[in-house]
């Protein structure tokens, strides 16, 4: 499921089966994929284009219905937000790549770099706001991210 501003995640987008082994509520599985193409003459990189896009996926993604409430929906639905705030990232770096024979290389890499810059962000986001029992946390969290967006609303996923 691409990420869109106008679509907000609901509990019936959770289709895996709740994880009753740990103490979270849910679990929210989201990533980036990337894909792109270049144009060569006599074996020269000349352009490049890329497709970068922020999903969410339902099939791993669960939830405990007697635990949920809207609270932590919200707090499921801006760890998708933080995964499109870094496809926006990756849209701009890629923006400013040059071209040149080792782009494809170049934007694995700069991949691989956003990926885990995510992955820290998304693990900082989940401890400042203790997994979204903290609810001042979850309040600025919410603002700072949206702000984030805003400043790279140029780069946002287009549907």
């Amino acid at each position: 499921m691409a990420w869109d501003e106008h679509n907000k995640l609901s509990w019936n987008d959770f289709k895996a089966k709740p994880n009753y082994s740990v103490n979270a509520v849910a679990t929210t599985a989201s990533g980036i994929t990337f894909g792109f193409s270049i144009k060569e003459t006599d074996n020269r990189v000349i352009s490049f284009e890329t497709e970068i896009h922020a999903h969410f996926y339902p099939e791993k993604s669960w939830y405990k219905p007697e635990l949920s409430n809207a609270h932590i929906l919200a707090h499921e639905q801006l760890h998708f937000d933080i995964t499109e705030l870094y496809a926006r990232k990756f849209r701009k770096r890629a923006g400013l790549l040059k071209t040149s024979n080792d782009i494809g290389k170049r934007l694995r890499s700069l991949h691989k770099i956003i990926n885990r810059e995510l992955a820290a962000l998304q693990d900082r986001y989940d401890n400042d706001t203790d997994f979204s029992r903290n609810f001042e946390a979850q309040a600025k969290w919410q603002s700072f991210i949206q702000k984030e967006l805003s400043k790279l609303q140029y780069f946002k996923s287009k549907n």
